[in-house]
């Protein structure tokens, strides 16, 4: 056995313990909201000790926003990495989240209560917050070589990756207080996005 399958194993163990915990603080903290949901709940319900929940996680905060936005940067990157590479940025961009549009109905119940915790706990939103940053920057990364001829530096990849999470949380907060379809208000929002190309 050579010396990198264990480590590989280690990292993967890290991986899953991780995820199971954010999952739990996720799955809790929408059953019982943020302040009803504290770190022994969390680590009873993934079956951690407490004291390796706080290895992973500062905060039940971190682990919940984590939970919630997790497992969709993971959907997210994974259908634009999936587009042709013909698309063009934008074009690519949209075509993810329409694809992304067939998993809705499945979660639609749980989506909408974490966007009310996002929305009710300032601790969870600013969590929430960073974890967006996470999307933007593997977003931008997947979009870049998408730009044709991009200089060095080249701001529109994160500019049209921060524009496509705005677009995200402007459709939530549209479809939490008003309804409708999520998929289509998504779809809208991105669709009126406009990056001019370098040098215009």
């Amino acid at each position: 056995m050579s010396q990198s399958e264990p480590e590989g194993l280690a990292v993967r163990k890290r991986r899953a313990t991780n995820a199971r915990i954010a999952a739990s603080a996720a799955r809790l903290a929408g059953r019982h909201g943020v302040a009803g949901t504290t770190v022994d709940h969390i680590a009873a319900d993934a079956e951690v000790a407490r004291a390796t929940f706080f290895r992973y996680y500062d905060t039940k905060e971190s682990a919940v926003a984590e939970g919630i936005t997790g497992p969709w940067l993971t959907l997210v990157t994974a259908a634009i990495a999936r587009q042709p590479a013909e698309l063009a940025p934008k074009e690519a961009l949209v075509a993810a989240f329409g694809e992304l549009s067939a998993e809705f109905p499945a979660h639609a119940d749980s989506i909408r209560e974490l966007a009310r915790l996002t929305r009710t706990s300032a601790t969870l939103a600013a969590w929430t917050a960073q974890a967006y940053q996470r999307y933007e920057r593997a977003i931008a990364a997947l979009l870049a070589p998408r730009f044709r001829e991009a200089a060095a530096q080249d701001p529109r990849p994160r500019m049209l990756a921060a524009l496509a999470m705005a677009a995200v949380r402007i459709s939530l907060d549209d479809w939490v207080a008003g309804g409708g379809a999520l998929p289509d208000l998504i779809g809208r929002a991105l669709t009126a996005i406009t990056i001019e190309p370098e040098g215009r």
